[in-house]
């Protein structure tokens, strides 16, 4: 753990560098990490870089352990595959490696999520008449539900942290279950057909867990925000009994490698 003084402090980094900095303590060394687009790509290479050298990163597209010099535009960029193991395809990165359960750690985002982990990214409203449609799981379901634990990155605001989402893409620990209503644990509804689930939701104000029961709680709460801030933006009654306190800023190392290392090009940094 870094000394006190080597964190950033107020005005020193943006919020996209705490997002980074929190998301990459989620990957513990040696975990195969299956990341997106975007900001699990800046998590994964900066966990690489201090605390967890020994982290494979694998890219929906099928790069397997690729080391790019810098930050790939998407999971489809070529320097993806920059001293991979392997460059293959969707086949091998969902059914070689992560429907095989190799995979210990998956990033995603959702538009809905519930307290019990369910996210919706599909459709708002009705199934059949939406308000809006999404374009669909796209790996989300398989991601989450193979995994042996997925960290949920999301836009914090009441109206995607609901008490039921309109649609479950990909479940979470307890599912409403047909007719009853009932909420049951997923497994009594999906059996064996899922190795792990969601362990972490990081958003813009703070880091949310899971109890033993599967119920969303607060962990750590942003700085420049407060615990009654995140619940008025919770559409659901939030358990803040678990508060451990302010989540950590970024280290000054953090956010010179972002910048000047990871993605010196700003094509995810502003």
């Amino acid at each position: 753990m870094s000394h006190t003084s080597e964190y950033c402090q107020p005005g020193e980094f943006k919020p996209i560098d705490l997002l980074a900095a929190a998301a990459a303590r989620e990957v513990c060394d040696g975990d195969v990490v299956f990341a997106g687009t975007g900001l699990p790509m800046l998590a994964i290479t900066l966990a690489q870089h201090e605390h967890a050298p020994s982290a494979v990163c694998i890219y929906e597209a099928g790069s397997i352990d690729g080391r790019p010099l810098h930050t790939p535009t998407s999971v489809g960029d070529a320097r993806c595959t920059y001293q991979a193991s392997r460059a293959s395809g969707l086949f091998e990165a969902f059914y070689g490696q992560l429907h095989s359960g190799t995979v210990d750690l998956g990033f995603l985002g959702g538009a809905e999520i519930d307290k019990y982990g369910n996210v919706n990214c599909t459709v708002l409203g009705d199934y059949n008449h939406p308000q809006k449609r999404f374009t669909g799981s796209g790996g989300n379901a398989d991601i989450c539900s193979y995994a042996k634990r997925t960290v949920f990155i999301m836009v914090q605001e009441k109206r995607r942290f609901k008490e039921q989402v309109d649609y479950v893409t990909s479940p979470g620990w307890r599912i409403k279950k047909w007719p009853s209503g009932e909420w049951v644990p997923k497994q009594e509804v999906y059996r064996s057909y899922f190795k792990g689930g969601v362990s972490t939701v990081i958003t813009d104000m703070a880091v949310f867990r899971f109890d033993e029961t599967g119920e969303m709680y607060l962990d750590t709460v942003h700085p420049g925000f407060t615990v009654q801030n995140v619940i008025d933006n919770v559409g659901f009654t939030l358990n803040v009994s678990r508060v451990a306190g302010e989540t950590l800023p970024p280290t000054r190392k953090q956010v010179e490698l972002l910048y000047k290392v990871i993605d010196p090009e700003g094509i995810f940094l502003p």
